[in-house]
């Protein structure tokens, strides 16, 4: 011993090399990792399926089992995985991810731009109809209200100018017309009432 690498993994430490785990065990990382991320989509809400905290403890004791056989010697300390896995997020704090993460004691629950007290039941506010669609969004403390919904989606809107468009294109064309050319039609002859009665 130098101190280099051979010597570290004799004394079973871990280097990162580039090197990813088996084929077999990388795809079982990313299915345990799909599945995490397919249950907490925000699809699930469409479909009704609401989120619990056992489901979601489940699917991430499935990520860590994963973790620990594509790494049976373990991940080094400073790996975002491990710190994730292990410190319930909070290691995370410091790095370009934590940005986006959200406490639970500093965080509050915004609906139709007002805040809601802690402790105060959805239903208070909103009332007990279970078909009222709520659009709900969680902010840190001190943030002040999230932006709104835009009022018209994407789609929709994209819808809209294309008809807009269609629009102006057949009043331009009917413009360009001649604008007596509906006098030639049958229903403008002001002597057709006459033929019709004396049956000519």
């Amino acid at each position: 011993g130098d101190g280099g690498e051979g010597s570290a993994a004799a004394a079973g430490e871990i280097r990162r090399s580039g090197n990813g785990p088996d084929p077999d065990q990388a795809e079982a990382l990313l299915k345990a990792a799909t599945e995490l991320e397919d249950y907490t989509d925000k699809a699930q809400a469409q479909k009704r399926i609401a989120l619990t905290e056992q489901g979601i403890a489940e699917l991430l004791d499935n990520v860590r089992g994963a973790v620990e056989v594509a790494y049976p010697n373990g991940l080094p300390d400073w790996d975002l995985a491990k710190v994730s896995l292990e410190d319930s997020m909070l290691g995370l704090k410091d790095t370009p991810i934590g940005a986006a993460l959200l406490d639970k004691a500093s965080t509050s629950l915004w609906v139709a731009g007002k805040e809601f007290e802690r402790g105060q039941l959805i239903s208070d506010r909103l009332g007990k109809n279970e078909k009222t669609r709520v659009v709900a969004k969680l902010q840190k403390d001190g943030d002040g209200p999230p932006t709104r919904e835009p009022i018209v989606r994407d789609d929709e809107r994209q819808a809209m100018l294309e008809y807009h468009h269609k629009r102006q294109e057949d009043l331009k064309r009917l413009a360009e017309n001649d604008e007596d050319e509906y006098m030639n039609s049958a229903w403008a002859d002001p002597k057709n009432m006459k033929r019709d009665l004396q049956g000519l």
